[in-house]
């Protein structure tokens, strides 16, 4: 069972390919930040319910809740034997990600008493390769912060010895940052070469959602009104850095 949990239905950006960016009230209300008390409570409404796959987000940035450090600390420090939630991930745009954070969440996926691989994944919303396509399709000029933010926390997480949560670095595939989904990739690829451990897994480079037992380079397609073409437009993006049949494969000859 998925349950999203969303902390916030505020963010700090502004892409052009979501919902969440098109209204100023994006649930048919005014944006909130979720209680601690609802947090508590709806966790400990997990109880009971089996395979649970937590994700503290749906439309808004949970980032940017002046209480998410002591909300996932808390879901860890309350889920002894798994019994709330089986998986954990997270979804953001990196803007706000210090080191004491980067490091909080590695620390977390290593919490005595819980299956090693409770805490799966972070999924990085990148989305561009060079600043001025990030401004195009983020509505921000956070490009140089994001990308520090992510190494940075790649680098804490290889420096303390772990390999979770692992990193899904995405791009939404669109006409603002088709032609740069090559260098995404190589960059990024880099990157995950760079903080791999010797005899470790290696990335997977897909055009699906990730799995969860490596990083990943995920080309995502995007939703629109024409279909047919965006599909076209994710499909030669694909072609191009070597995603045929299956759509997850390691990085080879790219």
């Amino acid at each position: 069972m998925n349950v999203n949990l969303e902390l916030t239905d505020h963010c700090n950006i502004r892409c052009k390919m979501c919902s969440q960016s098109m209204r100023d009230d994006a649930h048919g209300g005014p944006k909130r930040f979720m209680s601690f008390d609802t947090w508590r409570r709806s966790l400990q409404g997990l109880r009971g319910m089996g395979d649970v796959a937590l994700c503290p987000h749906w439309l808004g940035e949970p980032t940017l809740h002046p209480r998410f450090d002591a909300f996932v600390e808390y879901a860890f420090a309350a889920n002894a034997g798994n019994a709330l939630f089986r998986t954990f991930k997270v979804h953001t745009n990196a803007v706000i990600l210090s080191p004491e954070r980067a490091a909080r969440l590695v620390r977390l996926a290593r919490t005595p008493g819980l299956a090693p691989d409770t805490f799966t994944a972070i999924h990085f919303s990148i989305d561009a390769f060079s600043p001025e396509a990030y401004a195009e399709v983020k509505g921000s000029d956070k490009h140089a912060l994001v990308y520090r933010n992510i190494e940075r926390f790649l680098a804490i997480r290889s420096a303390l010895g772990a390999e979770r949560p692992v990193a899904h670095l995405a791009i939404v595939v669109q006409d603002e940052n088709r032609h740069e989904v090559s260098d995404f990739v190589r960059h990024w690829g880099a990157v995950l070469d760079a903080v791999a451990p010797k005899g470790g897994r290696r990335w997977n480079l897909t055009a699906d959602w990730p799995p969860f037992d490596a990083d990943a380079i995920y080309l995502r397609r995007l939703n629109s009104g024409d279909q047919a073409r965006s599909d076209a437009l994710h499909a030669s993006a694909c072609h191009e850095v070597g995603i045929l049949s299956p759509s997850i494969r390691p990085p080879g000859s790219f």
